[in-house]
């Protein structure tokens, strides 16, 4: 990353809303646009953990649940689902990871219609090793106090929860 900048562009940002007579939202702007700038840096640090390995964040995620799968694979559209991303985002995924022979599609055995994505033993070698990484290098350096951790947690899963992103 490049030099810190002299103050903090957020805070900044709140200013001008409470001076422009946007008070009652200033801090929830503030708040937002600090949990979207968070976001940027941690996955640019994620990405660059996985660039040696050859890897995005978006097939890397894909790798680690096929690595948690019990059989090592699983239906298209369920990974599709598990990730929360469109099927067409798991496709360009999959076309990368097959590409670099860390998948491979095979027909479901009792549903025509589905495929399945199955890890390969260097898919899977290569989801361990970028796991150990990132867990050294981001997971158990993440930046955050661990007293903070579990409350980032507790406030961040209630407002994907009442997002109606999963329901308890």
């Amino acid at each position: 990353m490049g030099n810190p900048l002299p103050r903090d562009p957020i805070a900044d940002a709140q200013r001008n809303w409470e001076r422009h007579g946007w008070g009652d939202v200033a801090a929830p702007m503030a708040a937002i646009t600090a949990i979207m700038r968070t976001q940027q840096i941690l996955l640019a640090r994620i990405e660059g953990v996985l660039k040696p390995f050859g890897l995005t964040f978006a097939r890397y995620e894909l790798l680690a649940l096929l690595s948690f799968a019990r059989s090592g694979a699983l239906p298209m559209n369920k990974a599709s689902a598990l990730l929360q991303v469109h099927p067409t985002s798991v496709t360009n995924a999959v076309d990368r990871l097959q590409d670099a022979g860390l998948v491979v599609r095979s027909p479901h055995p009792t549903d025509r219609r589905t495929t399945l994505i199955e890890l390969t033993a260097e898919g899977r070698t290569l989801a361990k090793s970028a796991t150990a990484a990132l867990n050294t290098e981001v997971f158990g350096q993440s930046g955050f106090a661990s007293q903070d951790v579990d409350q980032l947690i507790g406030i961040l899963g209630k407002f994907r929860r009442n997002a109606g992103d999963f329901a308890d």
